[in-house]
This record gives C-alpha cells, structure tokens and sequence, in this order.
C-alpha cells in the first residue's frame, strides 16, 4: 500500500459563515498543493458562536448550507477526499437544537458517511469558562466508519475524545485512521489534548488525525471564544507525527497505513478483550 499524504486544516473561523470559507478553501487547496489527498478541517468550520440566537440565524439546514455545498464543489475539483470536521447544522428536531455533523465528501464530490457528535460538551472548567453544549446542540446515537479510498476512517468530534470504549468500537469495526476534529478549551488542550490523543492511538492501533481551531474567534454576537489549536497527528505507536502550533495553516503529514497492522500485531490488544462481572462493594 502507498504511503497515504493527509493535510490537517488549522484555522481560525469566526461567527460569520459567509466570512469562513474563502479562509477555508484556501487552506485547503494550500494543502492539496502540497499533495495531499486526504484533507480535514476542525470542528464547527463553518461558525464558531456561544450566542445561539446569532446561530438561530445564521445556520442553515443541511441541505441549504452554503459552506457545505462549496466545499463539496471544491473536493470533486480538486480530485481529494475531503473529511469537514463539523458544521453546525439546523435540524427538524421540535426543541430547535442543532447538530454538530462531520461530513466525509468523496473526490466526486458525494457526502459518503455523515457522523453527529455523540457527547456533549457540558462542563464548567473554571468560575470564568463553562459551556452547555446540549442547550444548543442534540447528541448523536451512531457511530461511524466510513472507506476513503484505500484508508478506513473512524469518526469522532473533540469531547468524543474522552470516551474511550467509542475510539476501542471504531478500530475493532476496521478504523485504521481516527478523526478527532476539534474546537478545544486552552485550560483542558494545554493539560489534556495530547496525552488523550496519543493514548487513543496506543489503546487502538490507529493513526489519529484532529485538525484543530485555533486563537481567538471573531464574534459579532455573544461572548468571543478561544480555542487551543495545536492540530496533531499520531501514529499508531503513539509518536506524535506532526504539532500545529498556534497558527493557522494547512500541516502535512505522510501516513504508511502498514503501521496500523504492525503496532496491532506487537501488542494485539484489540483482541483480548474479557467479559467481567461488576464493580461491585464487597463487604
């Protein structure tokens, strides 16, 4: 098998989707001039906003965003496999929540598999930052693998990341690649986004790629965000391959698929799995 040139989109967007994606095509065709012909992009690519009545606005439904339809377009032209992190979506769900979707879009230009964030973010990291994510956003039920050419994907949104029996479903399901698109606090990305990561491709064998946002978000509306940024790629060992800092740009990283077995068959973990009774309080 070839070696695999994946390109991890480290941006900045801000709450204007209109605004967004002239920056994000152009880090995409950066990459996919670099040779890449697997290309991801963060969570929530198209908007980044804590207002959800500038989200009521702003949002669209699958099949009306604008974002998504251009960056189908722009995959078909470039020829590549395009997996967009997230976008926030509008649903026909009755209480009006959202969605926050990955979406893999073949070189075609075809939405292949479609994953919705499944763990909500609800936290309150400090008396100065918490977040309520499932106030504006319902949680996804499946999981999802999805083919991208010769590379088998598993796919995940940022909180999924602390969840590891979804990461363990994946690989056992026939993920060679983990996608971890994300929209990390700077609190929790400086004491936890790597060493998570990493531990994701060491308990699966797995390459893992998260393309990250990055800096502080534009906000016409609401209170303006601040994200880690730091995209990264680790191979199946656990070596990280490639750091995108705290800059914007499109981080290039050459991915031998052949790792995935040889890791598995040091330590074939995958396999060893035992049933168990309990926890339980013996007297």
């Amino acid at each position: 098998m070839s070696v695999l040139r994946a390109g991890l989109i480290q941006m900045t967007a801000g709450d204007d989707p209109a605004a967004n994606l002239p920056a994000t095509e152009a880090l995409i065709r950066e990459a996919a001039g670099k040779g890449a012909t697997l290309i991801l992009t963060p969570e929530v690519t198209n908007c980044v906003s804590s207002s959800r009545s500038h989200q009521r606005e702003v949002l669209r439904h699958e099949g009306e965003d604008e974002t998504l339809a251009a960056l189908r377009a722009l995959a078909a032209e470039l020829g590549i496999w395009l997996l967009i992190g997230s976008l926030a979506v509008k649903t026909e769900d009755a209480d009006g929540r959202f969605a926050n979707r990955s979406f893999l879009v073949s070189p075609e230009g075809a939405i292949t598999a479609r994953y919705d964030k499944m763990h909500m973010f609800d936290v309150e990291i400090s008396e100065s930052e918490s977040y309520r994510e499932s106030a504006g956003y319902r949680p996804g039920e499946r999981a999802v693998v999805a083919q991208a050419g010769e590379a088998c994907l598993g796919l995940s949104v940022c909180y999924d990341l602390r969840f590891a029996k979804l990461y363990r479903a994946l690989a056992q399901a026939g993920a060679q690649i983990l996608t971890v698109p994300a929209a990390f606090s700077p609190v929790s990305g400086a004491a936890h986004w790597e060493v998570l990561l990493r531990a994701r491709a060491i308990e699966t064998g797995c390459f893992v790629l998260a393309p990250a946002q990055c800096g502080q978000h534009p906000a016409g509306r609401g209170k303006p965000r601040e994200t880690w940024g730091h995209s990264l790629a680790v191979a199946p060992w656990g070596e990280v391959l490639a750091d995108g800092g705290d800059a914007t740009g499109a981080i290039i990283v050459d991915l031998d698929l052949a790792e995935v077995a040889q890791a598995r068959q040091r330590i074939p973990s995958l396999t060893h799995d035992r049933s168990f009774e309990g926890p339980s309080q013996d007297a």
